[in-house]
């Protein structure tokens, strides 16, 4: 079961129960507010880890630094709310990654006492939190350029899928592939490395059955799509 709750604020989330098994509780985030979950951009580094604040510091433009922040600050308030922790005690750590067992793979509370993904694109961000390996993506809808580049990268099927729609509606299915695909990868730890061919998702209106996981798209803001994938 996946619940789409209402958007991430300026104050304190009221989370409830931390989800259990197979439900997943989904938020989304405007990035651009000055305030996220009760904490204050220019407050983040009394919440943030060293890691998150060193990597917030490398982003040369202002607008991306305010969107990591913001979701930073987000992702970290809705892990205390649900955990019962002040956000800047919760740890974060990275699994071990699934093709090399490299320290670099999904990234995780210690102790692993939730899973949680976390996803930014353009202006607003999304997080999902679920008892079992869990991803989202949010992307915005592409340019004709950065369609064209990944196009070719998909499956067989999802490419004639999208090379069959006329062009108005080509770059929107394309992100509805791209944000299925993306949960996907980012659920079951892989990301990038195998390529992106993998699984197939489907470009119409409701994403194919995924072996392993249950995939659902999440209502979006004009000019973006979103889906989440939970183990099944």
């Amino acid at each position: 079961m996946i619940e789409y709750l209402n958007e991430l604020g300026s104050g304190a989330p009221r989370t409830g129960a931390p989800p259990s098994g197979t439900a997943v509780a989904a938020w989304c985030l405007d990035t651009s507010l000055d305030t996220v979950g009760g904490h204050r951009i220019a407050e983040a580094p009394l919440v943030l880890d060293a890691a998150e604040q060193d990597r917030a510091g490398k982003l040369l433009r202002a607008v991306d630094r305010q969107r990591y922040l913001a979701s930073h600050l987000g992702l970290r308030a809705l892990l205390g709310a649900y955990l019962g922790r002040a956000p800047q005690e919760v740890v974060l750590v990275r699994e071990e990654c699934p093709c090399c067992g490299g320290p670099h793979g999904r990234p995780a509370v210690a102790g692993g006492a939730l899973h949680f993904s976390l996803s930014h694109s353009g202006g607003v961000a999304y997080f999902a939190f679920s008892g079992v390996p869990v991803g989202v993506d949010v992307e915005e809808i592409p340019g004709a350029e950065a369609l064209a580049d990944v196009l070719p990268l998909l499956h067989p099927a999802e490419i004639a899928e999208l090379g069959a729609l006329a062009e108005p509606d080509r770059r929107p299915a394309f992100a509805r592939v791209w944000s299925r695909k993306e949960a996907c990868l980012k659920a079951d730890g892989t990301g990038l490395a195998l390529g992106v061919a993998d699984p197939y998702v489907g470009a119409a209106p409701a994403p194919a059955s995924v072996p392993g996981w249950t995939l659902g798209d999440l209502p979006a803001p004009a000019g973006y799509a979103a889906a989440v994938a939970v183990k099944a």
